[in-house]
């Protein structure tokens, strides 16, 4: 049994949409936030909870923000040592960064050291769930799974198939991927806070025997999550056009294998057809936005506003490490630098719902993890307003919460995280 904790400080949650609804209006602000057993308890007036819970360990944190953890909808852990790399396009990059460094991880003992160097970084940013590719190899997954399940920490993730247009030692095959993956499956799906993601790394290194045997897989296992890429660059999409000629568009080189569906995952997902928007939103799948990896390899301003109004279901994530940072603060404001682009700037409790609750939501995961509310799992971030001098000479000119809390999105980094919890436990 975990001792019951308040922490009081100003709490926000959500009890709406903040793209369907007033930004504000959807937010909700509390005193104080009560929680035990890995669960949050209560939500509310200090005096309350105070008076409720009086054997609580009690923390105050004046003028701080208490939030739900970030949750990150997709990253590739083993990218981790290689991190904002120079200066090349998606494919180049791939070749000549990416996939030198991902043939190392058939070495249990570095898939070890790097999954636990990744879980202690992003914990440090206050990221407490994340959605993760592995490497072809088996020994990749089960290093990440088995560094989160000692943090008991809520995770997703799969190994990485690719059969064609990559390295030697980097290609599995049809039967093995779909062989090693149920394997996987079998041993990790459920077990503490951990779920498997079936993930086909994108059409051009997937063979369409390769793509038919996930398909089948997924049909097989629909409870987990499929993840891959769609639509990031333009010479990627004449690429597959180039590999799948038959095909009516990109998102139909997995639609024909069944590999479209309502807990599918498609990272970038830029320059969409509107065929492909449409079938998107009709399937409730899932698009997840990658703002500084968007940037920082050239690949296109992400249209959030007209796929919100859509209906399209959108998470967040740093896209490690074809993204530049760690962190789910950077990240917020590489999407309003994208918005502002585009003509739609985001409000700051929109790029907080969607570096939380929405990326909960985009994982199937918004009952459990991503919200500040009773029931709901103890993953917390307590974030310092005033981190650092220039954000303090800001913040304090603040008339509004608001208007206290931007300047942290779009400066902060780990040191705007006073505290992170994970599953009730401090980090």
């Amino acid at each position: 049994m975990q001792a019951e904790t308040i922490l009081i400080g100003q709490v926000l949650s959500f009890s709406g949409h903040p793209f369907h609804l007033d930004p504000e209006e959807a937010a909700q602000i509390d005193e104080a936030v009560a929680f035990g057993d890995g669960k949050i308890l209560a939500v509310g007036n200090e005096t309350t909870l105070l008076a409720q819970f009086p054997e609580a360990q009690v923390t105050r944190h004046p003028g701080k923000l208490i939030l739900a953890g970030f949750v990150d909808a997709h990253v590739h852990y083993p990218q981790t040592a290689m991190i904002a790399s120079w200066g090349k396009r998606l494919i180049d990059w791939l070749n000549s960064y990416t996939f030198p460094e991902e043939g190392k991880f058939g070495d249990p003992a570095y898939a070890v050291e790097i999954a636990s160097r990744y879980l202690d970084l992003t914990a440090a940013h206050g990221t407490t769930t994340m959605c993760s590719f592995c490497t072809i190899h088996p020994e990749s997954v089960d290093a990440f799974f088995q560094a989160a399940q000692a943090r008991g920490q809520r995770v997703v993730a799969g190994k990485t198939c690719m059969d064609r247009n990559a390295p030697d030692f980097l290609r599995d095959t049809a039967q093995s991927a779909y062989d090693q993956s149920k394997a996987l499956i079998g041993k990790w799906h459920g077990a503490d806070r951990i779920s498997y993601a079936i993930t086909p790394r994108f059409s051009p290194t997937s063979t369409p025997a390769q793509l038919e045997a996930m398909g089948a897989l997924w049909a097989e296992h629909p409870d987990c999550l499929m993840q891959t890429h769609l639509s990031e660059q333009t010479d990627e999409i004449e690429w597959v056009r180039s590999l799948f000629p038959e095909t009516r568009d990109y998102l139909d080189t997995y639609e024909q294998f069944g590999l479209l569906g309502a807990r599918g995952l498609y990272g970038h997902a830029i320059h969409l057809e509107q065929r492909e928007r449409d079938q998107l939103r009709e399937h409730g799948a899932g698009l997840v936005h990658c703002p500084t990896s968007n940037t920082f390899i050239g690949s296109g301003l992400f249209d959030m506003a007209g796929l919100m109004a859509e209906g399209q279901r959108i998470g967040l994530a740093t896209d490690t490490g074809g993204g530049s940072s760690f962190s789910m603060l950077r990240t917020m404001a590489a999407a309003y630098e994208i918005g502002q682009l585009r003509g739609t700037p985001l409000h700051a409790a929109q790029l907080i719902w969607l570096a939380t609750q929405g990326s909960a939501e985009t994982l199937h995961m918004g009952d459990v993890i991503g919200n500040l509310s009773p029931g709901k799992e103890a993953d917390l971030v307590v974030l310092d307003l005033a981190s650092t001098p220039a954000i303090a000479q800001r913040s304090e000119r603040a008339e509004t919460l608001w208007e206290a809390v931007f300047p942290t999105l779009m400066m902060g980094d780990d040191r705007a995280i006073a505290e992170v919890w994970i599953g009730g436990r401090r980090v």
